[in-house]
């Protein structure tokens, strides 16, 4: 059922335009019917409909009173809507969330229900080849660490792939090396990946002036531009690397590697799972634009039934580890699952994010 509604989502989702997502259903099951006495109105990073699409995760919200009415749009795009009648935003991260709360006067503290850290995923022998060039490191039978100084040192000197020892044997490695991610401008993951590579550009400090936003943005454009066209959902971007059609190296959330790997499958293949050693984390944030909204939130953060099906599809509930640990114990050969040698790069305000992106846009 994930994969059909992935298919669903990456279609309507072209262009960064808004779609709707199948939970709270109108054909609940016949024992939830009569349950859900409200329905609440959300827009959510695309990244987080599978969650919400889940029979289990409709029953469960049910149970508590709840239909949801989920759409999807980028996390970035959402301040370009117009959320007059919807009881929620939840962005994938903090700083649009931020910005949305500023825009609606919403009070804080936002309500956090789950995060995911920002992974790249590899094939096999891509990976070899990055740790025979120095870029990355394989600890993990099936994972391992991205270098990110040594992999921005070759972003900077443009360098190919056809310059690592042992790529002339894979005929896809060709070409400049870079790891594909989805547009900064519209997508909180692209966005991220900017801010840890600034964070690593800038002296490992966060960008916090125009001063720091000139001095990464040569580095930054040449991370993005080199990229092409690039897709508004990692949900896209995602699928296509494990169709076997994407890039060698794609920017990714934890927990949508988590999800694929519980649901096991032809699809895991070979896959490699290359922790960067500086990275930022996605805070998933409900923004409440009306109490019912609120509720739902601080519902989502403390239910355990909910908190149990967040950690189904990949995510690592807030205040406690010992859920998502228990629960991946299966796949540590993919998973860092304490995060080991792993530094989170602090996020630039909203202001200085969004500046970066149109700098490295061009």
């Amino acid at each position: 059922m994930r994969r059909i509604v992935g298919i669903v989502l990456a279609v309507l989702l072209i262009g960064g335009v808004v779609a709707a997502v199948v939970a709270g259903r109108e054909s609940a099951d016949a024992e939830d019917k009569g349950t859900a006495t409200k329905t609440v109105r959300a827009v959510i990073g695309s990244e987080k409909a599978e969650f919400f699409a889940d029979p289990d995760v409709v029953k469960a919200l049910a149970a508590e009173g709840y239909t949801v009415r989920a759409e999807t749009s980028g996390s970035w795009a959402m301040e370009e809507l117009d959320l007059k009648g919807y009881d929620l935003a939840f962005p994938s991260s903090q700083a649009p969330a931020d910005e949305l709360a500023d825009k609606y006067g919403v009070r804080k503290p936002l309500p956090r229900p789950f995060y995911s850290p920002l992974v790249v995923v590899a094939r096999r022998a891509t990976a070899e080849v990055l740790a025979a060039g120095g870029l990355a490191t394989l600890d993990r039978s099936r994972g391992g660490t991205l270098k990110m100084g040594a992999y921005l040192d070759a972003a900077r000197a443009d360098r190919t792939w056809q310059q690592l020892k042992g790529a002339e044997k894979h005929t896809e490695l060709t070409g400049t090396l870079y790891v594909a991610t989805t547009d900064p401008g519209t997508s909180n993951s692209g966005a991220l990946y900017l801010a840890a590579a600034s964070y690593v550009a800038n002296g490992n400090k966060v960008a916090a002036s125009r001063d720091d936003v000139d001095r990464t943005a040569p580095l930054l454009r040449r991370l993005v531009q080199v990229q092409g066209a690039q897709k508004s959902s990692s949900d896209a971007t995602f699928r296509d690397f494990t169709s076997g059609v994407g890039e060698p190296l794609v920017l990714v959330y934890e927990s949508q590697v988590a999800a694929l790997l519980g649901e096991g499958g032809d699809a895991v293949g070979d896959l490699t799972v290359l922790y960067p050693d500086t990275t930022a984390t996605s805070d998933h944030t409900v923004v409440p634009l009306t109490e019912e909204g609120r509720a739902l939130g601080e519902l989502l953060a403390t239910d355990p039934r909910l908190r149990q099906l967040a950690v189904r599809h990949g995510f690592r509930p807030q205040g406690s580890a010992t859920e998502f640990t228990a629960a991946t114990e299966a796949h540590t050969a993919y998973l860092n699952q304490q995060l080991t040698g792993v530094r989170q790069a602090p996020v630039p305000t909203s202001e200085v994010l969004r500046e970066m992106s149109r700098r490295a846009r061009g």
